[in-house]
């Protein structure tokens, strides 16, 4: 049995499990826009819900140096990517899903 997963317009590996979850963007009706931003698990307490670490560098103009920065988002993640703390993750911005999530899991890397 084959699953049938929803093209969503860019090119990421689509998942092999399916799900039943509407906000999925592969097997729901979820579409995505805007941001894609690359980070790490750092929890996966929610319900349905990851939060995504990404560090990055900030150029100083005043010191001509590179600063340290990370950022957190809360993601939502469907239960056919199977994500775990520490997985190597590609997010993309969505509709607001909740107060605080605005973005969804669309890839896991390897």
């Amino acid at each position: 049995m084959t699953a049938k997963v929803k093209n969503i317009g860019i090119d990421v590996v689509p998942p092999k499990a399916e799900c039943s979850d509407p906000n999925c963007p592969f097997h729901g009706s979820l579409s995505v826009r805007g941001q894609i931003l690359d980070g790490v698990v750092a929890t996966v307490r929610m319900s349905k819900t990851v939060v995504v670490e990404r560090n990055y560098l900030r150029y100083q103009k005043k010191y001509e140096r590179y600063e340290k920065r990370s950022a957190r988002y809360h993601a939502h993640a469907s239960p056919c990517l199977g994500l775990k703390v520490g997985d190597r993750v590609r997010i993309m911005e969505c509709r607001p899903i909740s107060k605080t999530v605005s973005f969804v899991v669309i890839e896991k890397k390897e």
